[in-house]
């Protein structure tokens, strides 16, 4: 399967696609149409995003290998800054508009509620992997010590995934699906792993 090779036809396609949700969200909110919890809506909505771009993020390398699909590694990048782009967003709007900014509560909140707490700690991860997305930071790290701190994502993914079921208190099908394919690009990765050379005795 082929597709354009064209880098800004995608890099429009992506750009469009990832903004897409907050302009539908954005949309509801002018309509009001976010339901009898907006702040509810808005916070699930943005750290479902966050995941799910996450998971596409972790895509890229199977789809690429599978397909042939060298172009969607030049997107990479972007799919995990929507990623941060959301959980930033996530995160903002719990502090602001269900904490009122106030720093006492939220840490009472990580300190009594696990899920809280384990949001928490799975955004404070994706902060240095966002930090070091750009060219100047891979050269800067060398690459192999930027791939060992990107595979990062995978913990960030796995927080998010019990974050996200630790939340649903009835309805648990979805946080079940992210973690089944979770697990499945870990399983990927572990089996793809370069294997170490060994040395014959000479």
């Amino acid at each position: 399967m082929t597709f354009s090779t064209d880098f800004k036809f995608h890099r429009a396609l992506f750009v469009f696609h990832g903004l897409l949700p907050l302009m539908l969200i954005l949309v509801d909110a002018w309509r009001g149409n976010l339901g009898a919890n907006p702040v509810e809506f808005v916070t699930r909505a943005t750290g479902v995003l966050s995941l799910v771009f996450l998971i596409i993020t972790l895509l890229v390398t199977p789809l690429r290998k599978a397909f042939g699909w060298n172009w969607l590694l030049k997107q990479r990048r972007l799919l995990g800054l929507y990623a941060f782009f959301y959980g930033v967003a996530h995160l903002l709007t719990y502090l602001a508009f269900d904490r009122d900014w106030q720093l006492q509560t939220v840490v009472g909140d990580v300190l009594k509620r696990p899920f809280i707490a384990v949001g928490m700690l799975a955004f404070a991860l994706m902060i240095p992997l966002a930090v070091t997305s750009t060219n100047a930071m891979i050269k800067k790290l060398g690459g192999k010590r930027w791939a060992q701190l990107h595979r990062l994502t995978y913990v960030v993914a796995i927080g998010g995934v019990v974050h996200y079921y630790m939340i649903e208190k009835s309805d648990i099908r979805y946080p079940v699906v992210f973690g089944m394919v979770v697990v499945l690009l870990l399983g990927y990765r572990l089996a793809n792993r370069p294997k170490p050379l060994v040395r014959t005795a000479k």
